[in-house]
């Protein structure tokens, strides 16, 4: 059983068909339909493991998720398109940081990585600033929502049983299997998997366990260039990201189906899922202001913090951030586009969960972080734990 129809939990169930065929799936998703949050709410940019840490989970799954997610594309006509992108110093202070990334990345074994001079950022991006870059061209654009639809319709076809509207309540363990308590009554298993994205740790809860891991939602809010501004950008500039901050920054990404979004910034959301200022949930604001590592996290980066809200509240601000990587961008270029809120984890202290983050238990694994890059590895995550299923179920009996 799958707890989830994000785009890890659906990934997660095919993977399971396709190590194991006849193996029983079912898989509780309780919207409506599948992918109504992180996953229809992203940018739908195929990430290539360029920013993270050799070794680190998503280092290794986003590199071999990118080239499976690609696969998938091609194999089952999603629209996708391998663009490639820049990533773009503007000051000196900047250098050694795209440095660090250049050596990452071909630590991660990315491939076809190209320093860029002054010059040659022009070249790209004509109306990019910057001072040197490097080019990932591997990176691109996807149809994250039509991904999941196509899963939805394999898993069926293959033999497994997807339920939306149908709302986990409760799991529970006896006699060696584990039974869903849901809006839509109890469903069995020999072996759970909670792919609970923004309600991750409440499913961990509800099984029983604890976690000293707690969900925190940031919403990140996007622009997106009018029309007849569009030419201001050809495919992807992102900016060397602050090691001193946690998120990666303001950033241009050409749309699978037209247009560029500009952004996200990075707030703290009034509601798990709240994509807007006026969405607030009365419970989820309590959790979380009674978490101490929100505090801790908001005393560790308090200029940080305030100027998200900030540049979430005005627009000026908002287009002086991406004017840093495109000059000419003006207020007037940029209208109201949509918002995502990040599933991420936090622990105790304050610090965030850098990596993928998985917890287990008796016959049960629990997907506690992924947020970006989730998406582009979400096929590698699921064969991660459909093999970490399969193994325990082989050894249990």
């Amino acid at each position: 059983m799958v707890v989830g129809g994000g785009i890890v939990g659906l990934a997660t169930a095919w993977k399971l068909q396709q190590s194991k065929p006849g193996l029983k799936v079912v898989l509780l998703e309780k919207e409506n339909a599948l992918g109504q949050h992180q996953t229809g709410h992203n940018s739908g940019v195929l990430h290539s493991g360029l920013y993270y840490k050799p070794g680190s989970a998503k280092a290794r799954l986003a590199v071999d998720g990118l080239q499976q997610m690609v696969r998938f594309c091609q194999d089952h006509g999603v629209a996708h398109e391998q663009c490639g992108k820049i990533v773009v110093a503007t000051s000196q202070e900047e250098l050694p940081r795209l440095d660090s990334l250049w050596e990452r990345g071909n630590a991660n074994g990315l491939k076809g990585l190209r320093k860029l001079s002054a010059a040659e950022i022009k070249e790209l991006e004509p109306h990019a600033a910057g001072i040197a870059a490097i080019r990932v061209p591997q990176e691109g654009i996807v149809d994250y929502p039509a991904v999941s639809r196509k899963l939805g319709e394999l898993i069926i076809a293959g033999g497994g049983e997807v339920q939306t509207g149908t709302k986990v309540t409760g799991l529970h363990r006896a006699e060696h299997r584990w039974t869903a308590e849901s809006t839509q009554g109890s469903f069995s298993a020999d072996f759970v998997v909670t792919c609970g994205g923004l309600q991750a740790d409440r499913l961990v809860r509800a099984s029983g366990a604890s976690t000293p891991v707690r969900i925190v939602p940031f919403r990140g809010e996007y622009y997106k260039i009018r029309e007849e501004r569009q030419s201001l950008v050809r495919n992807l500039i992102y900016p060397v990201p602050d090691p001193a901050f946690p998120f990666l920054g303001v950033h241009f990404t050409r749309l699978i189906h037209g247009g560029i979004e500009a952004g996200p910034n990075a707030v703290l959301a009034l509601a798990r899922e709240g994509y807007r200022w006026s969405q607030l949930n009365v419970r989820d604001c309590l959790e979380v202001a009674c978490f101490p590592g929100l505090w801790r996290f908001l005393m560790a980066y308090p200029k940080m913090c305030g100027y998200e809200v900030r540049r979430s509240l005005s627009k000026a601000e908002f287009t002086r951030s991406l004017q840093k990587l495109v000059p000419e961008i003006r207020p007037e270029d940029l209208v109201a586009g949509g918002a995502g809120v990040r599933a991420q984890a936090m622990l105790p202290t304050g610090k965030l969960v850098e990596d993928f983050h998985f917890e287990e238990g008796e016959r049960i694994v629990h997907v506690l972080n992924a947020p970006s890059p989730a998406a582009t590895a979400s096929l590698a995550i699921g064969q991660h734990i459909s093999e970490k299923v399969l193994t325990r179920l082989g050894s249990e009996g």
